[in-house]
């Protein structure tokens, strides 16, 4: 179900969204909800076996452009931007919400990860931001806004989250310096940082139930975040009213992170 709102803030505005995988994949919230506002959206899905599950939703979102991306096979990052540039000659925001580390390494200590986990790791869930930034840029020709996924293991050491949290901690630092340089252009980046959800991704962390007792138990909002609230969020941050907020790591997690 879309999102009902009351005003097209986003009318006219196009947007790129990389991480849908089903109807509980933040990328989904994120979508559903830039629509809501008027937006039109680009949709990408991971593989032939994903399409299935992401074709309809990109139907709900009538989406023109609807591509497969796996960011590890050559070409198809590189294909997905150049259909935009064809179709829509501009770009007004992205949305990379994916993230991979293989079980191996996700599941051991940091001290003991293998070098080739540790760099697959880091090109999906880090590289690959920056590698769309670079392609979004000369497409953001009125400015834009770029918007990535984090968590707060970036931040503080939390159990089992591992070698992941290297990465967001990459993630996150490379959001600073892209909105750095991209700013002057009029580009606003930001890393999203929900508390913790139950989404697919999210089901590759041991003892990932009792995170969200934690979480709700703990937070000053004693409610878990949902996909929309992370959407709505997301889709204000795209719009004129946060021009002059760039390079931040916002919370949407009912104030966990602010807690002991």
């Amino acid at each position: 179900m879309i999102p009902e709102v009351k005003a097209k803030l986003l009318e006219g505005k196009r947007g790129l969204v990389v991480g849908i995988a089903n109807d509980q994949s933040i990328a989904w919230g994120c979508a559903r909800s830039f629509r809501a506002f008027g937006a039109e959206l680009a949709v990408t899905y991971l593989n032939d076996k994903a399409r299935p599950h992401v074709e309809p939703l990109a139907e709900a979102l009538e989406a023109p452009i609807f591509m497969p991306l796996d960011v590890a096979v050559s070409g198809q990052l590189e294909a997905v931007f150049d259909r935009v540039a064809e179709q829509w000659g501009e770009l007004d925001f992205l949305v990379h919400s994916i993230a991979f580390s293989p079980k191996d390494t996700l599941q051991g200590r940091v001290v003991d990860v293998p070098q080739e986990g540790f760099l697959k790791t880091m090109d999906i869930s880090c590289w690959s931001f920056i590698g769309m930034a670079h392609l979004a840029e000369p497409l953001m020709k009125r400015g834009g806004s770029l918007f990535t996924m984090t968590y707060y293991g970036s931040q503080m050491v939390v159990k089992n989250y591992n070698v992941m949290g290297v990465a967001k901690a990459a993630l996150e630092s490379a959001v600073r310096y892209i909105a750095a340089e991209l700013g002057p252009k009029g580009i606003r980046v930001h890393a999203i940082s929900p508390g913790p959800l139950a989404t697919r991704a999210a089901s590759g962390i041991p003892e990932f139930d009792e995170l969200l007792n934690k979480a709700q138990e703990t937070a000053p909002a004693r409610s878990l975040v949902s996909i929309d609230d992370v959407g709505m969020a997301t889709a204000f941050l795209a719009h004129d009213a946060a021009r002059l907020m760039t390079g931040d790591t916002i919370y949407i997690d009912g104030g966990y992170h602010i807690i002991d």
